[in-house]
């Protein structure tokens, strides 16, 4: 079922927000980057530009998701990750702003430290600043057994927690992030562009659910083209048709799961492990373009976009937009592992 842009915002108006998320971000040509890999135009949709706590793609997720625990009555919001995660920096920033205490379930043993500096600095040291109650927990595989356990805890507690899921992937989360297409869609136009794919990096599959369905709707001739940064490609794969198939039915619309494209190949030795080519893009994106991204996330995604270029994947007059999820603060954790 193919919508236009306008009736999926109407329907996207039926899910409210906080608003505490600074939107629309911006659309930038990158045409030193496009310059140094000789096409195609690259453009890069700053999601890392959303504002609160540095920003990311997850404020746009959680604009929607904390809307529901306020109206719901929470009095707690829990949520977790890996010490160095951009979605628990980003759920205890929106916390503090709401005035909310914040409990994070944080996860060791999914990678090894890669620097003395890793378990203390970067987005750890933002938890620590935003006010979260940090609980540390060992790394099991399930993304969210210990998040739940937290907020079984506190519910004991006669606390009224709310439960974010790892990476604030959730259908509304997915929902939430369809948005960015009708974003997208609209300044593309005002740039006079089609743009053939929007590549981005994916893990917890919120983020590539939303983009599909929405594109399905509004953009259906925009490949989008997910990253597999967690080394589990068949995992992301299935995990993002499952999370779409949801948000397209909250939003009356629908997808092709055949259109669910996640590369794999880029993801380095490990999750969190960065190889010489997230250092490559890193460097590129900072020394072209003065872009900040981070070597877990962004500089995997935009590692393997680059590979894609240099593969042929699409002729020198198209027009490819990269979409930066934030995740700047983790760039300090690592520095020493950079070689920059």
């Amino acid at each position: 079922m193919q919508i236009d842009r306008k009736l999926l915002i109407d329907r996207l108006a039926a899910f409210p927000r906080l608003g505490l998320a600074d939107l629309p971000t911006p659309l930038e040509p990158m045409k030193r980057l496009t310059a140094h890999l000789g096409g195609p135009r690259l453009w890069v949709k700053r999601d890392d530009a959303t504002g609160l706590g540095f920003g990311g793609n997850k404020l746009r997720k959680l604009d929607y998701v904390l809307h529901d625990a306020v109206s719901n009555g929470a009095d707690t919001i829990v949520s977790g990750g890996v010490v160095q995660s951009n979605s628990q920096r980003q759920v205890a920033a929106v916390a503090a702003k709401l005035g909310l205490p914040c409990h994070l379930a944080v996860y060791h043993g999914r990678l090894a430290p890669p620097t003395p500096e890793y378990e203390t600095s970067g987005n750890a040291f933002l938890n620590r600043l935003f006010g979260a109650q940090l609980h540390d927990v060992p790394w099991t595989g399930d993304r969210n057994a210990a998040i739940r356990a937290l907020v079984d805890d506190l519910r004991a507690q006669g606390r009224r927690p709310y439960f974010v899921p790892y990476g604030v992937s959730n259908p509304l989360g997915a929902v939430a992030y369809a948005t960015t297409i009708c974003e997208i869609e609209q300044q593309a136009a005002l740039s006079g562009i089609k743009p053939a794919a929007i590549v981005h990096c994916t893990g917890s599959a919120g983020t590539q659910a939303g983009l599909v369905v929405g594109a399905a709707a509004a953009m259906p001739d925009t490949r989008i083209v997910g990253i597999d940064i967690d080394a589990e490609p068949a995992r992301v794969r299935s995990d993002v048709v499952a999370l779409a198939r949801q948000a397209a039915d909250l939003l009356g619309t629908g997808f092709d799961e055949a259109m669910v494209e996640v590369v794999a190949g880029h993801a380095g030795p490990a999750y969190g492990v960065p190889h010489e080519a997230t250092i490559e893009a890193i460097r590129l994106a900072g020394q072209s373009e003065a872009l900040v991204l981070d070597p877990v996330y962004s500089g995997k995604g935009l590692a393997g976009l680059i590979a894609m270029i240099r593969q042929g994947r699409w002729r020198n007059d198209e027009d490819v937009i990269f979409l930066h999820t934030g995740g700047a603060p983790a760039l300090f954790a690592y520095q020493s592992a950079l070689g920059i």
